[in-house]
């Protein structure tokens, strides 16, 4: 039960667009998805036209890649696996996000979007508590900046981890702080009323 990606295998090959200020240093910004860049809903966000950007949100995305951070969105999304909606339907949502977050500043682009279809009885590594999508993305990125097919491995088959000393990750709930915690970033979490916004001082001024 492995992370997910929307519309590919996994593993497929990830064409990263340039930062904005130079090569890219290793830093990964990971952020929720709910609450962080757009406003959220107990009821889900279940078709594109439901998704509604918070405030900032995209100035703060472009900020953080004008900073040296590549950005990989890692949300829990049950409901596909749940079979409330399609992963087709969850990619149209992704495809839109980026559209607006675009629209309103072109830098502000997701250089990696993963997801968990998993339901919480699922156990699976790939949910947040957990720290799966957070492996992943490290390592997909890491594959896309060398031009190479990644070899995920993951919990204690990775042995060979980089430092992530310099990555962060940003989100509105427990699980997330959890998340980064086992990961081993430094947690950023967010007011879901004011999202991603709420912390970005402290994230560019390197203080927590």
């Amino acid at each position: 039960m492995l992370p997910c990606r929307d519309g590919v295998e996994l593993d497929a090959p990830l064409d990263l667009l340039n930062l904005p200020n130079g090569e890219w240093t290793g830093d990964i910004a990971f952020l929720d998805r709910d609450g962080v860049l757009n406003i959220g809903s107990e009821d889900y966000i279940n078709q594109p036209d439901e998704l509604i950007i918070l405030p900032g949100a995209a100035d703060c995305v472009a900020r953080l890649r004008q900073a040296g951070f590549r950005i990989c969105v890692v949300t829990n999304q049950s409901p596909v696996g749940r079979g409330l909606w399609s992963s087709e339907n969850l990619r149209l949502i992704h495809e839109r996000l980026q559209t607006i977050l675009l629209e309103l500043n072109t830098d502000a682009i997701l250089d990696l979007i993963l997801h968990s279809p998993w339901a919480p009885w699922d156990s699976s590594w790939a949910r947040k508590p957990n720290p799966g999508m957070l492996e992943a993305g490290r390592q997909i990125l890491d594959a896309a900046e060398n031009s190479t097919k990644p070899n995920l491995l993951f919990d204690d088959k990775w042995t060979n981890r980089p430092d992530e000393s310099n990555s962060v990750m940003v989100g509105d709930r427990e699980v997330d702080m959890i998340a980064a915690s086992r990961y081993g970033v430094r947690g950023y979490r967010c007011d879901s009323q004011v999202g991603i916004s709420d912390v970005i001082e402290i994230i560019l001024g390197g203080t927590a």
